[in-house]
């Protein structure tokens, strides 16, 4: 399983990051101070973390300094928003750079697109007894094969990513056909029916009003 930490001195930020990224298949630790995070990082392997500037004990700048040369990918959560903040992370080193406050599908995403360019991604998505092998691309809910199409598979692994994560419309419309949600369009809609057919997830996929859908597991 991937291995996340998390870095970060507000516990409601920290809460928040580890909820949605263990419901998207990720295994998180947190930390909240700099000194404490160099310690966990010593002791144990992470294939990504997740690292704010302004900490106690040491800062995010520090830390990225000793965390270069162990070549573990680095996203910058912080609140600094500057342009000389954001060039000075990424000349340390860090992959991305992402300012709070920020949407939590947009973190998911970030931390998927770094994990692929280090080669670490999930190959496996569950939720509940429905398992996605995704390099074979095959859909197993219990013993069963599920035929899905494209769209249908694109609408899937965004909800299993984002599980129990209300999700727009025009987000989950750009992510999958990769154009501009039209209002009047039932595209997405009969989409989601079909899927949620499919799935069995009558119950589980559940629509929210004036938002989108949630995937409830």
């Amino acid at each position: 399983m991937i291995k996340i930490l998390i870095v970060d001195d507000e516990k409601a930020i920290c809460d928040l990051i580890d909820m949605n990224l263990t419901a998207a298949g990720y295994s998180c630790k947190i930390v909240q101070n700099g000194l404490a995070a160099l310690d966990m990082i010593e002791k144990e392997d992470f294939d990504l973390i997740l690292l704010d500037i302004m900490l106690p004990g040491a800062d995010g700048y520090d830390i990225m300094e000793y965390i270069r040369p162990l070549k573990i990918p680095v996203i910058f959560i912080t609140a600094k928003h500057e342009v000389k903040d954001r060039v000075k992370g990424l000349k340390l080193g860090a992959e991305d750079y992402l300012v709070k406050p920020f949407d939590v599908i947009e973190l998911i995403a970030r931390v998927e697109v770094v994990l692929r360019r280090f080669h670490k991604t999930q190959k496996v998505l569950q939720a509940g007894d429905v398992l996605v092998d995704t390099e074979a691309r095959k859909v197993m809910k219990g013993s069963k094969i599920i035929a899905l199409t494209n769209k249908e598979y694109g609408l899937l692994l965004l909800f299993i990513r984002n599980k129990n994560v209300a999700l727009f419309k025009e987000t989950l419309y750009e992510k999958v056909w990769g154009d501009e949600y039209i209002t009047d369009s039932r595209t997405l809609e009969l989409h989601v029916q079909r899927l949620r057919k499919k799935m069995s997830w009558e119950k589980n996929l559940v629509a929210v009003y004036k938002v989108g859908y949630r995937l409830e597991i």
